[in-house]
Parts: structure tokens; sequence; C-alpha cells
């Protein structure tokens, strides 16, 4: 079994080879890893991608807007993964952005997936019947039972969710009363030594 190291390095060196520079070519292997790692099939679409990318036009975008479509060739992945990190910022005050005809979907994710760190929100990633809940970074959720991905997604959906408890003020409020119990109160000796702790005259 290959290590998460060596599918990234070789992901970054195949990426350098078919023609991206080597700092988009390490975005690129990172992402592949994330999607190993949560198991998706990274390796197998990037490789697919990639004996493509040189017989077939795939189109790129240079500003992200609300709604999104490709004039004649399906949108890049990669490309737009790129656009989507520099734009992160301003896209997240859109709310929700849409996209026509993206080739190889799943290429996308980890630039969402990193997009979500960066701003620090949950974003929701959908295509045909797909869904999937990027969290900061730190793990992928999905409805998927069989890891099988569209060459061609006819519709995306990013939508950048806001942060919201998972629990009610009256949940809250009850655990925050029983943690309560812990509380030391303080007693005069306790204030005095609070006081003067740490503090030492070296002179």
């Amino acid at each position: 079994m290959k290590s998460l190291s060596e599918i990234e390095t070789t992901s970054k060196r195949a990426s350098k080879a078919v023609g991206f520079s080597w700092g988009v070519a390490e975005e690129i292997a990172k992402g592949i890893r994330l999607l190993e790692l949560f198991g998706f099939p990274g390796v197998k679409n990037l490789n697919q991608y990639y004996k493509l990318i040189n017989k077939k036009n795939f189109e790129n975008l240079t500003i992200i807007s609300k709604n999104n479509k490709s004039n004649k060739y399906p949108l890049c992945p990669i490309n737009l993964g790129i656009r989507i990190l520099d734009q992160i910022t301003t896209l997240q005050k859109l709310k929700k952005i849409t996209f026509k005809r993206i080739s190889y979907p799943i290429l996308l994710l980890p630039f969402l997936s990193r997009g979500s760190d960066l701003i620090g929100k949950k974003i929701s990633f959908k295509f045909e019947k797909n869904t999937f809940l990027l969290n900061f970074n730190m793990n992928i959720l999905s409805n998927l039972s069989v890891k099988k991905f569209p060459l061609i997604a006819k519709k995306v959906e990013v939508i950048f969710l806001e942060n919201e408890d998972n629990f009610t003020r009256k949940e809250w409020n009850n655990l925050y009363k029983l943690s309560e119990d812990t509380f030391v109160e303080e007693s005069e000796s306790l204030k005095q030594g609070a006081a003067g702790a740490g503090l030492t005259d070296n002179d």
C-alpha cells in the first residue's frame, strides 16, 4: 500500500510534468493526499484527467461570480479550485455560487475543503445527487454509498454555511449549570496567594 507521502510526492511531480507550475502542483498534491486520506479516489481521477488534459480542451475561469457556466468546453477543476482559493474571502459573501459543467468535480473537492479552513466556515458542495460537507479541512462528510463520480458535473452548487451551535440555549444552560458544581469558592487565603503568585524578588 502506498503511503500518503508517496501519493503526495508523485502527484506533485506528475502535475508539474503535465504543465502546472510547482506552486500549483503542490496544491494539487496536497489535495490528492486529502482525498485518499478520506477514502475518495483521488489518484484514479487525477490519472484519468491527466490522460485527457492535452487531448481535450477545458475552460478556465478568471473571475468567479454568483452564477458561472462554461462557454464551450467543461471547466477545469484545478484552475477553478485555485481561483476559488484566491477569491474565497469575496466568494463567501455571495452565500451560494453555482457552476455549469465542471470536469472531474471530485478534484475540486480538496480545494473547497482548504477554502473552508481559510474562512472558518463549513462549505456544502453538491453535484448531481452527491452532497459533501467540508469541515475546516479536518474531515469530509458525504452521502455516498459507492465511490463513483461523474466525469462531468452538469450543475454544481457551493454553499457557504454560517457557523451555528448544534445544541439549544437550554441544553447549554443545563450543561453549564452542572459544570458549576466544580467551581471552587475563593477563600481569603486563596485570594492572598493569588495576588502574589508567581512574583519573586531576585534582587
